[in-house]
């Protein structure tokens, strides 16, 4: 009975209000289920409990973080930054000023992509606004020549 060390056994006094399937839990999360088994594999989701056929069994616990997860990801926090949130959220010595200091840290993130972005935008720009002749040959396109020299 090897697999009971590994994995939670479903009996009659755990059963849950809510059980799902990985299918079912990845509908109603919307993700998918490969994401749901990546996140086991990751220890961002908990190992679930099994059935006595073996399948996989989820509660409302996982719904909930995976929604977290989800929307975690949805801010542009990474999955290593989405287990630090997480370890905070149940860290009974973290404070919010902890969680402040990760998101303040992922906003200077956000906030030199988006320069790096304004400035490639520049850059294109100025490379279609040179692009007068469209009826020219590829070989003397001025996108591509600047993409080229840019290259060497």
């Amino acid at each position: 009975m090897v697999q009971a060390l590994y994995y939670n056994r479903i009996t009659k006094e755990d059963h849950k209000m809510h059980d799902y399937f990985v299918g079912q839990l990845a509908k109603r999360v919307g993700i998918n289920t490969e994401a749901i088994r990546y996140y086991e594999r990751i220890h961002l989701l908990p190992r679930p409990a099994r059935k006595e056929s073996g399948y996989r069994v989820y509660g409302e616990t996982d719904f909930k973080r995976l929604l977290f997860i989800k929307r975690a990801k949805e801010l542009g926090f990474t999955l290593k930054e989405v287990k630090e949130l997480l370890d905070l959220k149940v860290d009974s010595d973290a404070h919010c000023g902890d969680v402040k200091q990760l998101a303040e840290r992922k906003m200077a993130i956000i906030e030199q992509k988006l320069k790096d972005l304004k400035r490639i935008k520049m850059v294109l720009e100025k490379l279609i606004h040179q692009c007068v002749h469209e009826e020219i040959s590829s070989d003397a396109c001025p996108i591509l020549e600047s993409i080229e020299l840019e290259a060497e």
